[in-house]
């Protein structure tokens, strides 16, 4: 299938300052962008430099002038996809630490927002020490946090941590994510954060507006595996932009200063492919 992915954001700022944003699709899906499909642009036309940080991922810098108050950010682009649901691996084990690659030590870490010393690691080994390692204690700990916060967009919060979360039994998809990596990390599996488009492909279409959504990524045998604790079911159509530690490494932008987010529009649409409608 071909799925059409895009965005349209404005911010404000009150100065001359930096804005880094993680809006290209990740390297590892750059195969499956549509030739000549993908833009990105900066109005008014300003000195925008790509990189790629630490985590692999593509990120922008923008300079933003004296004088100017307001930026637009627009992207798209047409990315294949395999049209199946994300793969299922029940039979991977769990690696034990001295197997485990140096690169992925990092992700066995406490993090900014993926916090668990103290009462929340007593709790993850309490609650998932007696069960199967693997693939069958990351689906324990998806079910614990999928039934343990509540979905709810009036309550986010960007600053809630994985342990306030678990206090606060609510959240929003970066709060399910980092909640199930920080229990993931207690019981010494790495687990990366990832953010990324998933639209409402083969499920009913959800009652508010597109917006990007977080899931994580688990280190087992055969390499990184997705999870998903907020919808705790296979999805179709995942397409990530970055990997991090947590959100605070995945920032859709970031400004160096007071900013204000004008618009946020997100597309994420299975389309038909040009030589279908032409058939």
């Amino acid at each position: 299938m071909l799925i059409q992915t895009g965005f349209d954001i404005i911010l404000t700022v009150a100065a001359p300052t930096q804005v880094l944003s993680l809006l290209q699709i990740h390297p590892s899906r750059a195969g499956d962008i549509q030739p000549g499909s993908e833009h990105f642009s900066v109005d008014p036309a300003l000195d925008v430099q790509h990189y790629q940080d630490g985590f692999g991922n593509r990120c922008s810098r923008i300079s933003v002038p004296e004088g100017l108050t307001e930026i637009r950010l627009h992207g798209a682009a047409l990315v294949h996809d395999s049209g199946l649901p994300d793969p299922q691996h029940p039979e991977a084990r769990q690696l034990p630490l001295h197997e485990l690659p140096n690169e992925v030590l990092q992700f066995l870490l406490p993090s900014r927002y993926c916090d668990f010393e103290g009462d929340l690691m007593q709790f993850a080994w309490e609650q998932f020490g007696h069960t199967p390692t693997g693939w069958a204690r990351v689906q324990a700990i998806c079910d614990y946090v999928h039934q343990h916060l509540k979905f709810d967009y009036q309550a986010a919060c960007a600053t809630r941590t994985a342990t306030q979360g678990w206090q606060e039994g609510t959240g929003v998809c970066r709060d399910f994510a980092q909640m199930a990596v920080a229990l993931c990390r207690c019981m010494n599996i790495p687990a990366r954060y990832a953010t990324g488009y998933l639209g409402d492909i083969g499920v009913p279409a959800a009652p508010y507006p597109m917006d990007f959504s977080a899931w994580f990524e688990v280190f087992l045998e055969g390499g990184w595996h997705t999870f998903d604790a907020r919808h705790n079911i296979p999805r179709i159509g995942r397409i990530v932009l970055g990997y991090g530690r947590d959100a605070a490494d995945v920032p859709i932008t970031m400004g160096f200063g007071p900013s204000e987010l004008k618009r946020f529009d997100v597309v994420t649409d299975e389309v038909t492919a040009p030589e279908a409608v032409s058939a």
